[in-house]
């Protein structure tokens, strides 16, 4: 496993934890997370992303987020993954996330449905 991939599953774990603060020590302070393909920014900074979910995941005692598939290639990590949101409703989610040479995550890219 490399350095981004072990980033990568730290977030999700933390994710998993609902551990809002090591999830956002994954996270580069100045962060973007964006919508893919319209490349919408949704969320800019590690405490703006600390605060979305905090106040919109991370509060569902359910949520649980299964990995179905993950893609490394070299500083950057896609992950498929089937999300539970309250234990009934399931969403498939699709990240792409870029690592920077400080080992953190600087980007994020989700893709859309279509």
């Amino acid at each position: 496993m490399n350095a981004a991939e072990r980033i990568v599953q730290a977030q999700l774990d933390a994710y998993n934890a609902r551990d809002v603060d090591a999830f956002a020590a994954c996270y580069a302070e100045e962060v973007k997370v964006r919508r893919f393909p319209s490349m919408q920014l949704i969320i800019e900074g590690r405490a703006a992303l600390a605060d979305h979910y905090a106040g919109k995941r991370f509060n569902l005692p359910r949520l649980h987020a299964a990995l179905l598939h993950r893609i490394v290639q070299g500083s950057r990590v896609i992950d498929h993954e089937d999300v539970t949101l309250d234990g009934e409703n399931h969403m498939r989610a699709v990240a792409i996330y870029d690592v920077g040479a400080d080992g953190l995550i600087a980007a994020v890219w989700f893709v859309d449905a279509e």
